[in-house]
């Protein structure tokens, strides 16, 4: 049986960083994968680079857009065009740790899970990890991911035999990734977490993810807009969130 896993990795203006984060997939202990990078209109030769280096590796898929769509489409375009049996997400500036798909798909297997995520760490504009490593729970339920966003996407692996891809499409919103867990939670499943560090998220200094007045504004607009929940509920929620979020980052 296939355990090839599709890899799709939306790219913007991302060639400072694509060497480093496609070395990270092709150093994979786990090697049966195909890299969907998307490229999103790029101006400063990220799609020169792709090319090149799919001329190189014929596991990497670059694919070029028309016109710059965002984040959330440009994901869906590489799910569309997904053809393993497991898809992980991968952000053009993020790190995986070489044994990452090993891992993940092996915790993907023993828990018979349709969707998993893992724990990771905090690093810099370099990319090299500072310690802050955020741990996972052992599961994640809707009502608890609804307090703690603590899946972080360049974790995430799904088994599109246990989960119909149409649940994974991304809304076009703000915060779109935190969106898309809440929803396939909300469906009836249960994201299991593999509290093994894999992957470096990188946060440079000026990153839109640093602005906190911003993240607060589109947890509440998922709340009210995405989920229905009422101004009462939502700053409940809101308010666990903003306490967990800052014990994350301590």
């Amino acid at each position: 049986m296939s355990e090839r896993i599709s890899i799709v990795m939306p790219v913007f203006n991302a060639a400072a960083w694509l060497e480093q984060t496609v070395a990270s997939v092709q150093t994979q202990t786990h090697q049966d994968w195909e890299l969907i990078a998307v490229d999103d209109c790029s101006s400063d030769g990220s799609f020169c680079m792709l090319q090149k280096m799919a001329e190189k590796d014929g596991r990497i898929r670059p694919v070029r857009l028309e016109e710059n769509i965002g984040a959330a489409r440009t994901r869906n375009e590489g799910i569309r065009l997904a053809r393993g049996r497991y898809l992980a997400f991968l952000d053009s500036d993020d790190l995986w740790k070489k044994t990452k798909l090993e891992k993940e798909l092996a915790f993907l297997k023993e828990r018979q899970a349709a969707f998993a995520f893992t724990a990771y760490e905090f690093g810099d504009e370099n990319g090299i990890g500072n310690g802050k490593i955020v741990r996972v729970p052992q599961t994640l339920s809707y009502k608890e991911a609804l307090s703690r966003t603590i899946i972080f996407t360049t974790t995430v692996m799904f088994d599109l035999e246990k989960i119909d891809r149409s649940l994974i499409f991304m809304p076009d919103v703000k915060s779109e990734d935190t969106a898309t867990w809440w929803r396939i939670l909300r469906a009836g499943y249960t994201a299991y977490g593999l509290n093994e560090n894999l992957a470096v998220y990188r946060r440079p200094k000026n990153s839109l993810s640093s602005n906190k007045l911003e993240a607060v504004r589109r947890i509440w607009n998922l709340y009210r807009k995405q989920e229905g929940l009422s101004a009462p509920v939502s700053a409940c929620y809101l308010f666990f969130w903003a306490l967990r979020a800052t014990v994350r980052r301590l």
